[in-house]
């Protein structure tokens, strides 16, 4: 297993290297650059900015150097913690990032939590009860799920929120007078009564795709020979599907658990727009629009890094219950 883990982790290195030139060759392939964005704003405001403001904006984001040595910089200061500076808030990208990140991660979580407690059961009740009138309700449900899209949910979710339970308030992840106020116990329970909305939005198409993917592994492994084995030994239904078919039926599940996070964050950009949520989504699109490339380029990478973070632990785990595949 040890041997197995190193050999995952030195493939990775590699891996990181390429997703780092990628990340900074995409906020660098807009027209134009974040001085240019500078100008244009202040123009809009009828203020006219002065070749010293120009030329400092270029030598703090190293637009006077070759893409190279600019790429060379970035990834030196990643790797050290200093990830630049963001021109569009004012503060350090480290700062920005730090203040969203755990929010994003939380709902995220949640999210996966979520589609999986939802997906495994459904699935397997599915898959035991093939053509029964809870297959198809199940079935349909879930490509119900699969195809609306996020932000559609979440309006009709807001929607019910306000015509039928009657909330003063929807969207955010905060009540408005918790907004500005530092962490407490109040501000959060008040933060748990939030959740609720965006993980099941965040999560629903998660969940609708994984118990089509459960109910089709655990269909397929129903009819294996091992599981007629079990079943001719004498053991009950239930220990036969839960103790063999479905444990060899959730190893595809596992697998794709490390491109769930990363997708979970990525699919909450337009939900965090639509429902005002102060999360690193809505952050990472403003950045874009404003060419911050400092910023645009930490998320990028963070998001990249998570995804091959997760791949490596999802092979671990996988390793962990199949031994087979230890010695691939």
């Amino acid at each position: 297993m040890t041997q197995y883990v190193l050999r995952r982790v030195i493939h990775v290195i590699p891996l990181l290297i390429l997703v780092s030139i990628i990340s900074f060759l995409l906020i660098q392939l807009p027209p134009g650059d974040i001085a240019e964005t500078f100008i244009l704003e202040r123009i809009q405001l009828g203020d006219y900015p002065d070749e010293t403001e120009i030329q400092k904006i270029r030598e703090r984001y190293l637009l006077d150097r070759p893409i190279y040595e600019q790429y060379l910089r970035w990834v030196v200061g990643f790797t050290r913690g200093d990830w630049g500076y963001s021109y569009l808030r004012g503060k350090s990208v480290r700062e920005l990032i730090g203040e969203r990140i755990v929010l994003s991660i939380v709902i995220s979580v949640a999210g996966i939590l979520f589609a999986y407690l939802v997906a495994i059961p459904f699935g397997i009740y599915s898959a035991t009860h093939q053509y029964s009138v809870g297959d198809t309700a199940v079935s349909f449900a879930a490509f119900i799920g699969m195809a609306t899209p996020n932000f559609l949910l979440a309006l009709v979710l807001m929607f019910i929120s306000v015509m039928v339970f009657g909330a003063s308030s929807v969207g955010g992840l905060f009540s408005p007078q918790y907004i500005m106020e530092p962490w407490s116990l109040g501000k959060v329970v008040d933060f748990l009564k939030h959740l609720w909305m965006p993980m099941i939005i965040v999560g629903t198409a998660g969940a609708a795709s994984k118990t089509r993917i459960m109910r089709g592994n655990l269909l397929d492994n129903l009819e294996q020979p091992f599981v007629d084995t079990a079943r001719m030994k004498g053991l009950t239904e239930r220990t036969v599907v839960n103790k063999h078919a479905v444990r060899a039926s959730i190893n595809p599940l596992i697998s794709i658990l490390g491109l769930t996070f990363p997708a979970m964050i990525s699919g909450e950009v337009i939900v965090g727009e639509v429902m005002g949520l102060p999360t690193i989504g809505p952050m990472l699109l403003e950045a874009l629009r404003a060419q911050d490339m400092y910023l645009a380029g930490a998320v990028i990478m963070i998001l990249s890094v998570a995804l091959i973070a997760g791949n490596l632990l999802a092979d671990i785990a996988l390793a962990w219950l199949d031994p087979r595949i230890r010695y691939r």
